[in-house]
């Protein structure tokens, strides 16, 4: 993660996550769905603004009467109001549904104001380029990525059925940062459990691959990205998520595999697993700043792959490369793994930098 050192003044939205506490009566909400096609152009974005209350719905027209949101490729942005959206309305069961989103959210800070588009080059660049204007929570979702966002500057195209989000979170110690993509991780893990129980469907199990990774029966389904400024003596976070829910391609989705289990079963919605990502996060999160990542550790443990695993690090001894063998025991008060030799000693283990894969190239120091 990238720490950038500015004296730039957070804007009063970041206030809303204590505005929001208080109990507002429920309001009436429309159920539809956009149209992609009516919205997009190559040389434009649309971005419906929806919140869960009026407090959120406040943020919105404000944040639409300033046409505030920029993205860092100077495409042309229109802010348009879900009550203002009605207009696009179009019978299309692929779209992410604002109403099934909205009423599934139960936090008091996380996923109550959202941004929505179909159609989008990263959702990462809308909240961390426009991080000082929006309410600390803010989460923004599209339907399909043409540049998405991963570690070493990859980018990709994410395909309709994927569930692609970026949100926002403030921090004010810059050593537990790095831990952040952990808890993520965990709650997405969780969160996919929680829907199926609540649906009654047989349970997935969705594994963490250290660092950030999510994966089933042996493949890739999603993976988490953390970036972060520092302003005014606190870390302004983005973490974009990426799901694959309902797309087989390019490797295999949640729904296909709830498929195989269970033919007839219903299948699973991206709006239900995102309201239940934060219903989860937020516990999490609040666990984590008050109790550190201990307090989630044994949820952790059960949830990735590594436990007992045997890896190959690499030592360099007098200009040659030796390779050993050591197990992984946990993690280490800093994010990396944590490992033990077959001569006892403890070992925290790095990437090098070099690979792809984070589990090759590993060097370790004692400790």
């Amino acid at each position: 993660m990238e720490a950038v050192r500015s004296t730039t003044t957070l804007s009063n939205f970041h206030l809303l996550n204590i505005l929001v506490l208080r109990s507002l009566k429920p309001l009436h909400r429309l159920s539809f769905s956009f149209s992609a096609s009516a919205m997009e152009s190559d040389a434009s974005c649309s971005l419906v603004l929806c919140g869960k209350s009026s407090v959120e719905t406040e943020v919105a027209k404000g944040l639409k009467n300033k046409n505030s949101l920029k993205l860092p490729d100077n495409t042309k942005v229109s802010l348009i109001l879900e009550s203002e959206a009605k207009n696009l309305v179009k019978d299309d069961d692929n779209s992410f549904n604002l109403s099934l989103f909205m009423n599934s959210i139960i936090t008091h800070r996380f996923g109550r104001f959202l941004i929505w588009s179909p159609r989008l080059s990263s959702t990462h660049d809308v909240v961390s380029h426009n991080f000082s204007e929006l309410p600390v929570g803010s989460v923004c979702v599209t339907d399909i990525q043409f540049k998405g966002r991963g570690r070493t500057k990859n980018v990709w195209e994410s395909p309709k059925g994927c569930l692609m989000y970026s949100f926002t979170l403030e921090m004010e110690d810059g050593r537990v940062v790095p831990l952040i993509q952990y808890v993520v991780s965990l709650a997405v893990t969780e969160a996919v459990k929680d829907v199926c129980d609540k649906k009654g469907l047989p349970y997935i199990d969705v594994k963490i691959k250290w660092p950030n990774d999510l994966y089933v029966n042996g493949l890739k389904v999603g993976g988490i990205l953390c970036t972060s400024t520092y302003r005014s003596k606190k870390f302004n976070v983005s973490v974009g998520v990426g799901l694959n829910v309902d797309n087989g391609q390019p490797t295999t989705c949640l729904n296909a595999v709830l498929k195989g289990m269970a033919p007839e079963s219903n299948l699973l919605k991206r709006e239900e697993i995102l309201g239940a990502f934060f219903h989860k996060f937020e516990k999490f999160f609040d666990l984590f700043m008050d109790q550190g990542f201990k307090s989630l550790e044994e949820l952790y443990y059960r949830t990735w792959l590594h436990s007992e695993q045997r890896v190959i690090v690499e030592d360099k001894v007098e200009d040659q490369v030796v390779q050993n063998v050591v197990t992984i025991q946990g993690l280490t008060s800093s994010g990396y793994l944590l490992a033990v030799g077959d001569d006892n000693q403890m070992y925290e283990l790095h990437p090098d930098g070099n690979s792809f894969d984070f589990f090759k190239g590993l060097v370790r120091r004692k400790i």
